[in-house]
């Protein structure tokens, strides 16, 4: 299930020593698990601090605690502790840990609400906006609600048609066009406004 390194193993080791607390080990969980934010979380765990309902990965000298929870988005997760020039690192990479895109049979709604949330809003969040998907018509026009700073930017057009629908068009067979359903002269906070574009 998740392959620690001889050399992870290592460093743990000399950190649980440095502790110097009796029964120490490591808790592996997911954080914001099956979203673009996902993240694993490591750190160090007493035994009053488990919930009992953990997995257990016994190491030399140590164990490693993985969250209930977090078990089927951490499968596969691969921890290393790496030495590049001068510095080192522990590594996780857990190809799981976003979730799967859906299945090509999967609805026309389910495949864009996908691209959305782990392509296009990750995208949009570098100028504080994000979009929201608002209808996919049977006949493929999706229409998005822009929020944050894209609601009311003088650039949101631009971003529409160049990026998104483009995008869109491209990752998920089926999208005919791409409409906007936000009425921008409500925007409060847009990273350009519309009257300096």
């Amino acid at each position: 299930m998740i392959q620690i390194s001889d050399t992870a193993q290592s460093h743990f080791r000399k950190l649980i020593e440095r502790e110097a607390t009796p029964g120490l080990g490591v808790r592996l969980s997911a954080v914001d698990a099956g979203t673009p934010r996902a993240d694993a979380r490591l750190e160090f765990a007493e035994p009053r601090d488990l919930a009992g309902d953990e997995w257990v990965v016994e190491c030399e000298g140590f164990t490693v605690y993985v969250d209930a929870a977090s078990v089927p988005w951490l499968d596969d997760a691969e921890i290393d502790f790496v030495t590049q020039g001068a510095g080192s690192q522990l590594t996780i990479k857990a190809p799981h840990i976003k979730g799967k895109a859906p299945a090509e049979g999967a609805s026309l709604v389910e495949r864009v609400r996908w691209v959305v949330e782990h392509e296009v809003n990750p995208q949009l969040a570098s100028h504080g906006g994000r979009v929201a998907v608002e209808e996919v018509t049977g006949e493929g026009v999706v229409f998005l609600r822009f929020g944050g700073g894209c609601h009311g930017c003088g650039m949101a057009d631009v971003t529409l048609k160049q990026g998104i629908e483009k995008t869109l068009l491209t990752r998920v067979p089926g999208v005919t066009a791409v409409r906007d359903a936000t009425d921008h002269d409500t925007g409060q906070a847009p990273y350009m406004p519309r009257d300096a574009a």
